[in-house]
């Protein structure tokens, strides 16, 4: 099994910056997918981007040029760092590994989400 914790979620006014952590724990064979999601109220949940075991990344539109994904495989760890915030960022954040417990197959795994909420 492979356990997922977020933090670094919370309140920020429009234009500043947030860095979220999702750290994995437990039986890990391979992480190979860790990516990012967020959920608005009355909204799908929606990528925001996600980085691959090799150091590929792919942004939603949306985030593109303000946000950074970045992982760290000797510590299990998946980063976004969310610069120049807006209103509309606002949600839950989810982080979402796809990956391989040991003795097990390859699955997705989600976080508990982090609340990110940005004054306007």
């Amino acid at each position: 099994q492979v356990h997922l914790v977020e933090s670094g979620g919370g309140l920020v006014q429009a234009g500043g910056s947030l860095r979220l952590s999702c750290a994995a724990s437990g039986s890990i064979y391979s992480l190979d997918v860790m990516a990012w999601y967020r959920q608005a109220p009355g909204k799908q949940r929606e990528l925001v981007a996600g980085i691959t075991s090799g150091g590929s990344t792919n942004y939603a539109d949306s985030v593109e040029g303000r946000f950074t994904i970045s992982r760290d495989n000797a510590r299990n760890t998946v980063y976004l760092e969310m610069n120049s915030l807006k209103s509309e960022d606002t949600a839950v954040y989810y982080c979402y590994v796809r990956g391989t417990a040991l003795r097990s197959w390859l699955r997705d795994y989600w976080g508990q989400g982090t609340q990110v909420t940005v004054s306007s």
